[in-house]
């Protein structure tokens, strides 16, 4: 029997049966497109309405959780009586870390003993999904509470994130690209390659000239990070794009043998700001570096 619940957030993008079938309970995040609020409930159903509304020209809206959903959350994973480990992507990306921070803090004024933490892991979608898999495996082998968190907070900044975002408009609509910028570079068909470095931002490290080269590109810039001589476990996600998802796992696969390569899909909470075409990797590193 487990003595610790480790839960997450819907951002996590794992699939909901996986997280049903780890234990690993999660709060969701909502959105809202064309008048209707969605529940991010980790389904692909939910995803492919999201990715339908946007390829129709739809902008959806999404939501922070508030801190008193954090709070509601928290007190229902504490009446186990057990210690919670709760992660959810970074503070840089989103206020809600700071909210469930709040949620903590008006917990703890009702429930004084209980034990929570909170990580900041400054991880988003699959690298978040990477770590939640890695400490519930460490959970499942019998490592303690605090070996897990410590385990956490030394691997975190150790996954490395890198995306290709296929059209600007999306990240311009949510106010996270100038005008200027995302119209030229949707003209030109300018692909921004994207990492998240130690402090949880999104940084365009490189800008190239059309999707096939920057699918190159990207592999190339994970290349110099990955040992294609020893096993290692890499994570993929396309947005609403299946088949170029497959593609790119073939050129992984291809160029890593001995990796242990998975594909999924892309959330909708993140998706709401990148739009359709976007693939990424994920994986472990010495260090975060573009």
């Amino acid at each position: 029997m487990k003595d610790y619940i480790i839960a997450t957030a819907s951002t996590c993008d794992l699939d909901h049966q996986w997280l049903s079938d780890h234990d690993i309970p999660f709060i969701s995040y909502t959105f809202e497109v064309d008048g209707e609020i969605y529940v991010d409930n980790c389904d692909e159903e939910t995803t492919h309405i999201i990715y339908q509304k946007m390829r129709e020209g739809k902008m959806p809206n999404t939501s922070q959780i508030t801190a008193y959903a954090y709070y509601e959350f928290f007190k229902d994973l504490l009446k186990e009586g057990k210690p919670v480990i709760f992660v959810d992507m970074d503070k840089a990306i989103s206020n809600s870390y700071n909210n469930s921070l709040t949620g903590k803090e008006m917990v703890l004024e009702k429930i004084p003993d209980a034990e929570l933490y909170i990580l900041d892991t400054r991880c988003i979608t699959t690298g978040l999904g990477f770590l939640v898999k890695h400490m519930a495996r460490l959970r499942d082998e019998g490592k303690t509470c605090q070996e897990v968190i410590e385990w956490a907070n030394e691997n975190a900044l150790k996954i490395a994130h890198r995306f290709v975002v296929d059209d600007l408009q999306w990240l311009r609509k949510g106010g996270r690209l100038s005008n200027a910028s995302a119209i030229v570079g949707t003209l030109l068909a300018i692909k921004p390659l994207i990492y998240i470095p130690d402090d949880g931002t999104l940084v365009a490290y490189e800008k190239v000239h059309g999707k096939k080269k920057a699918v190159h590109e990207l592999l190339e810039s994970a290349a110099k990070e990955i040992d294609a001589d020893q096993p290692c476990e890499i994570v993929l996600s396309h947005a609403d794009c299946p088949e170029d998802g497959e593609k790119w796992k073939a050129m992984v696969q291809e160029r890593f043998p001995k990796a242990d390569v998975t594909l999924q899909e892309l959330g909708p909470t993140i998706g709401c700001h990148i739009g359709p075409g976007f693939l990424s990797i994920v994986y472990f590193a010495e260090k975060r570096q573009a």
